[in-house]
Formats: structure tokens, sequence, C-alpha cells
């Protein structure tokens, strides 16, 4: 967790201290996706679980109808109207909080002026949701402030709607969901078509989750997501010629996307929905054997998921797959996998506690060698979802 009180004197080092409003503090974590990778917004399964670093964020209530927007992370700062938000590209990192503002106003909420103070913790482009988290932790915030009790889960619907609609990114509900609503020592089982979703206990024992980030940067919107989306959405159009009433890929069973795959024309499409359907079935078979103990049969099913995102959807790249071909050949390790969109970002691990600083040290040096890239390495605990922090 951040340190509060070096935040708190940051805080009034650029806005102040005289005020007639007290200073709150706030909190979302980051996400790792544990199995179950680009299956959100086709309606499947996914099984992602909330970090314990994420954004934190140091707000206080201004009478002026102005909003500042400041963070540690980046140099860039703004000052808007309550009354005129509106997206602008050179407003870089800025539209993520705007985008929640201006959402939470077209739902009649009356946001207050207010100065905040982010500070994430989350590395930018890494695929652990710092967009997600610093959305959530924002309408969490704002929707308190406005003298509302949050309900989370429509705190991360109106999250992913801002991200959709002022972003221009089609994100499917996963990482907001996970960031709102975490909880410690737990991942969740979601349904991402339903929202049906489930606390399940995560009994890692004797091993740890080392989160990977390949320190290749790439952005959502200027990768190939879109993409993927639309041939996911094509191969829906071309089943329902089997299947009438289809409306996403997650409603198939595998059985039943195997008896019709040859109605997808396209043979890239028909790639494309079969790494989804067969994920959301590794992400069924994942909850069995975690049920069971057998981590190492889950480290397969991890190993599994990267080599389809690798071969059937193509999102990994020489970065990621570097970084997993060498994890996988550290002894100790029960199973590695990309984590995130793709395109860069990170890697998940399970990784005996005995071998992390092995598995750090020649995962490191194997992937400079080859890419050129200096990796950063997180062994990770998991923690709740956001939450207003009680300070002195």
């Amino acid at each position: 967790m951040a340190d509060i009180q070096a935040l708190k004197e940051r805080f009034i080092s650029l806005y102040g201290a005289d005020s007639a409003f007290p200073l709150r503090v706030f909190h979302a974590p980051g996400r790792v996706n544990l199995i179950g990778e680009h299956t959100d917004y086709n309606g499947g399964y996914v099984f992602p679980a909330a970090l314990t670093f994420g954004t934190t964020m140091l707000v206080r209530e201004r009478s002026d109808g102005q909003v500042g927007l400041a963070s540690t992370n980046f140099p860039l700062r703004k000052q808007i109207s309550i009354s005129s938000v509106a997206f602008d590209t050179e407003d870089g990192w800025t539209n993520y909080p705007k985008g929640i503002i201006r959402e939470l106003q077209l739902r009649g909420v009356s946001v207050p002026g207010c100065d905040i103070l982010y500070s994430g913790a989350i590395p930018n482009g890494s695929g652990l949701s710092s967009s997600a988290s610093i959305e959530v932790v924002t309408a969490f915030a704002l929707l308190t402030l406005a003298g509302q009790t949050p309900d989370k889960i429509e705190v991360a619907l109106l999250s992913q709607k801002a991200e959709n609609e002022f972003m221009g990114v089609q994100c499917g509900i996963m990482d907001q969901f996970a960031v709102a609503m975490g909880k410690k020592e737990h991942a969740i089982l979601l349904m991402c078509d339903t929202l049906e979703y489930k606390h399940v206990p995560f009994r890692s024992g004797e091993y740890r989750l080392v989160i990977g980030n390949t320190n290749k940067q790439r952005g959502l919107v200027d990768s190939k997501y879109n993409e993927r989306r639309a041939q996911c959405e094509q191969a829906v159009s071309d089943l329902r010629a089997k299947f009438p009433e289809l409306r996403l890929l997650g409603q198939l069973t595998r059985d039943q996307f195997n008896g019709a795959k040859h109605a997808i024309a396209d043979d890239t499409v028909r790639r494309r929905a079969q790494h989804v359907v067969e994920e959301i079935d590794r992400v069924l078979q994942s909850m069995k054997v975690l049920e069971q103990g057998d981590l190492a049969a889950f480290g397969q099913l991890m190993n599994g998921s990267h080599d389809s995102l690798r071969d059937l959807y193509e999102v990994t790249g020489v970065e990621l797959d570097t970084m997993v071909d060498a994890a996988r050949r550290v002894p100790g390790v029960l199973g590695s996998r990309m984590t995130g969109a793709g395109f860069g970002g990170c890697t998940v691990s399970l990784v005996h506690r005995d071998a992390v600083e092995r598995f750090i040290d020649e995962v490191g040096r194997v992937y400079r060698a080859k890419t050129g890239l200096t990796a950063d390495f997180y062994v990770c605990d998991i923690g709740d979802g956001v939450q207003e922090l009680t300070t002195a």
C-alpha cells in the first residue's frame, strides 16, 4: 500500500491546506487474470484475482465547480469545469477520470467539484488493469462524495461503460469487476455474460504467483484488440447457421463448437473462435482441479492457455513468448502464461517459494539476452477490491 502520509503532504503541496472539506483516501487494486483470456467479451468464464497493490486516490471537495486532476505517475495536470467534461487526446491519462465524471453525470449523479491526486503502483500498459483501477476508484470515491453508498457491481458496470464510450476501448467487464469485487486470498469465478460470480479460495500453499512485466508498452486502443473482437462476432454470425439463437461464443460447449465449426468460412476466424471455446473449458477444468488441491494440473492448464493464445488467437508476441518459455524451464514452476490482452504486458507464473529467487534471476537474464529489454517481477498476494481507507 502507498505511503499515505507522504501522499497527503504531496496533495497539500499541490492544492493547499486550507479547506472546509476533509481529505479522504480511497484505494482500488490492480488485477491479474489467472486463466480465461479474451473470453470476457465473448460471454465466457474468467478467473481473475485482485492484487494487494493498485491505485490510491486522495480527494477533497471544493465549492467552485472545478476538478483538479494530478498524479504522482505523470507530469500532466489538468483543471476542468465539472459542467464541461469532454474527451481530448492531448489530456492523456486524465481522460479516464473525466470519462467516469461524464458517465456519473449521465446517470443523474450530482458530482461535486473536487481536487484529486492519484498514485498508482501498477505499471501502465502492463496488462494489470491500471486503467480499470483508476476508473473504479474514481467512481467509488465520487459516488461516496455525492452522498451515496456505492454498489460495487454498479461501479464496475459504469466504469466499463465509460471506457467503452468515452475512451473508445471495447473492453469486457472482467477488469472493472475484479478491481471492484476482489476479496483477499480469493479468486473470482465470473460469468461475464450474466455477471454470475462466486469468490473461490485460492490455496496456493508453498507456491507463489509471480508476475513478470515485459516492459513492452502497448495500448489497447492501438492494438488489434478490437479486430479480435470483430472476428469473434463474425464467428457467431457464421455459427447461427447451426445455432439460430446464438448471441455469444460463450454459449457453446466445446462439443457443440467442434460439431459446427465448419460453418465458419474463414480459417482465421475459426481459429479465434476455437481459442475462446476451449479457453472457457480450461477455466471450468481449473475450478475442478483447484477444488481438489491439484496445483500441478492447474499449472498445465495455464500452459495450455498460453499456447492457445500464441497459436490460435495470436496475441502473444516475441516478448511474452520468450518470458513464458524461460519460465517453464525453471525447476519449481508449475505453469506460466501471458495475462491481460497481450501484445506485450505481463505473464503470470505459479512458482514454488524456494524457486522464486532463481526464477527472477534466470527468467530476467534470458529475457534480457533475447529481447534487449529488462523485465520487472512482482511476487504477489491476492487482495481486496475497491474501498475507502480509514487513516489516522
